[in-house]
């Protein structure tokens, strides 16, 4: 048993590798689109490209959730920074179609967000889980902030081939970390003989997997993520084409947007998200979200410069954290604690479903209708959404003890 210092340590560390993890993710989001454009992508190849990333983070993330509770969390993010290694120095490499695609699949083992997440909800109580895994929102914003600014001025200055080989240095040094730091198994709580019977320790067990959904109340809250996040999904995975094309960015000005976002991000998901989920129950946190979201929609399908989506990211930004963080937090608190691991693998499964499918009708709405498109479908599928939880009344599954 962890004492509560030592608890508090691996936490604070896991804090640190998870914003390096998505430094290094948003520094390749500032190479990548204009490293396709520059070898001839256009929006419809781009859309493959993400798709690609899509289909192979969607069958990695729940067999990565399942090795995580099999081998541990250490195990889990060491293999995560391995790949990230591998995957930018491939990008480094990539002068050509064949490449660019070729560097995407260690993207199958790279999950340092949910392998972080696994270790803050072994290591948290329940009725913390939500403000700790908030914070873990706040390392993302951190990440953002530095990656993009980091990925825009040094690809602008120093060349796209120096900012991935800084990326894969950087993997590395979360390598380090993570072996370190990071204890070989971070589950305190007990696991109930119920919960050990049948469960076989087999990382490909599909039936571990699916198990799962057969909890109460989780695959209605599976159905509510990917249904509302997917207009979201579909505008994200778009976005850096929308930054090129609609707002006319340059890589530099790109990397400043991104870093507006992060700190939106920092500020919410550091000082409003642990107030709220301390004050509002999660069910009502979820319907606030997704309202948001509707109307965050509405606003997007009227905007038509780079200032007005400056004003709109403040609330899009707010209901995206509050939303992934009270469905995460509701997930993991539905299953036994020795599931926490896979569960949250079927959450990054989600985001990976949003981006396989995102960039196929994405292309496709921005070609055919237009950016604002993406606004129309996310209101109305939000609006729809909160509708339905409405009707609903909140009559939600009681938590796993």
């Amino acid at each position: 048993m962890m004492e509560p210092a030592a608890k508090q340590k691996v936490i604070y560390i896991t804090y640190l590798i998870a914003a390096l993890d998505v430094t290094w993710l948003f520094l390749q989001f500032s190479i990548t689109p204009y490293l396709a454009k520059r070898l001839g992508f256009d929006t419809l190849w781009f859309g493959y490209l993400q798709t690609t990333v899509g289909v192979i983070q969607l069958l990695g993330g729940p067999i990565y959730g399942r090795f995580a509770d099999v081998f541990g969390a250490r195990a889990a993010l060491t293999v995560s920074c391995l790949a990230s290694v591998v995957y930018f120095l491939l990008l480094t490499v990539a002068d050509s179609t064949f490449m660019l695609f070729v560097h995407k699949l260690p993207a199958v083992f790279m999950h340092g967000l949910p392998g972080a997440q696994m270790v803050v909800a072994d290591l948290s109580e329940n009725e913390k889980r939500a403000e700790a895994l908030g914070k873990l929102g706040l390392c993302f914003g951190i990440g953002m902030i530095s990656g993009s600014t980091l990925g825009g001025t040094l690809s602008t200055r120093f060349g796209e081939k120096f900012a991935a080989s800084f990326a894969a240095v950087g993997s590395f040094v979360s390598l380090l970390l993570v072996l370190n730091f990071i204890p070989k198994q971070t589950k305190i709580h007990t696991v109930p003989e119920s919960d050990k019977k049948g469960s076989s320790k087999s990382v490909f067990n599909l039936g571990e997997i699916t198990r799962l959904m057969k909890f109460p109340g989780v695959a209605k809250t599976f159905i509510v993520k990917i249904i509302s996040g997917l207009p979201s999904g579909i505008f994200q995975v778009m976005f850096s084409i929308i930054a090129i094309n609609f707002f006319q960015l340059k890589a530099e000005q790109n990397g400043y947007l991104m870093a507006y976002f992060g700190i939106v991000q920092m500020v919410i998901q550091g000082a409003v998200i642990g107030r709220l989920t301390s004050r509002f129950s999660e069910y009502t946190l979820l319907l606030l979200s997704v309202g948001i979201s509707s109307i965050v929609g509405l606003a997007q399908a009227m905007m038509t410069n780079v200032f007005q989506f400056c004003l709109i990211v403040i609330p899009m930004m707010f209901s995206l954290s509050v939303f992934n963080v009270i469905t995460d937090s509701m997930l993991t608190k539905s299953v036994s604690p020795s599931d926490t691991g896979t569960m949250l693998g079927l959450c990054a499964s989600v985001q990976s479903l949003l981006r396989t499918v995102g960039p196929t009708i994405g292309g496709f709405l921005y070609e055919t209708y237009g950016v604002p498109s993406f606004g129309f479908i996310q209101c109305v599928i939000n609006a729809a959404v909160f509708s339905l939880l409405l009707a609903s009344g909140g009559r939600s599954q009681p938590n796993r003890p």
